[in-house]
């Protein structure tokens, strides 16, 4: 069984906030699989969260690279699996020693690779929202995957309470 929140974001930097929200809550060895339509704010996400952990550095997609690594109090690595094929492309890509190395794993496109991820984990769907609405509105919905994760999300929606979406806001 997953627990999940449904949030909305109105700009990017309200998505940077919630990123730097959720990662109060990450550990060593945690995988965040960030999943939704193509320009819907994961990097944006990651931003926020890598600040919160203490990274320095500018933040940027890894789509062309395909695996960023960060230095915070948490080693950070950023994969985009958006242009592999298959599941042995994500593991030549150096996923398992990412786990290995007890830091934060975030996953663009993580819904691709399903399967290599760990029973606990958490997803971070993010969507845009309507053409007719504010262009800069997400609703996000977080999920929390596994025992572990589910007993986390918890204590944190207190912390996320600002982003609660609201009825009409949660199809966003």
């Amino acid at each position: 069984m997953t627990r999940s929140v449904r949030l909305t974001t109105a700009s990017p930097a309200e998505t940077r906030a919630l990123g730097a929200a959720l990662a109060g809550a990450v550990r060593p060895g945690d995988v965040v699989a960030l999943t939704g339509e193509l320009g819907a704010g994961k990097t944006c996400l990651v931003q926020g969260a890598a600040a919160a952990l203490g990274v320095a550095e500018r933040v940027t997609s890894p789509s062309f690279l395909l695996r960023r690594e960060y230095t915070g109090r948490l080693p950070v690595v950023h994969i985009d699996v958006y242009r592999l094929e298959t599941l042995a492309q994500v593991t030549e890509l150096g996923y398992d020693e990412a786990l290995e190395a007890g830091g934060v794993t975030f996953v663009e496109w993580g819904d691709a690779m399903s399967p290599l991820l760990p029973r606990d984990h958490l997803e971070v769907e993010l969507r845009l929202a309507s053409p007719t609405s504010d262009p800069d509105r997400r609703g996000v919905t977080v999920r929390a995957h596994g025992d572990d994760w589910r007993r986390r999300l918890a204590a944190i929606e207190r912390s996320l309470e600002r982003w609660r979406a609201t009825a009409g806001e949660a199809a966003c």
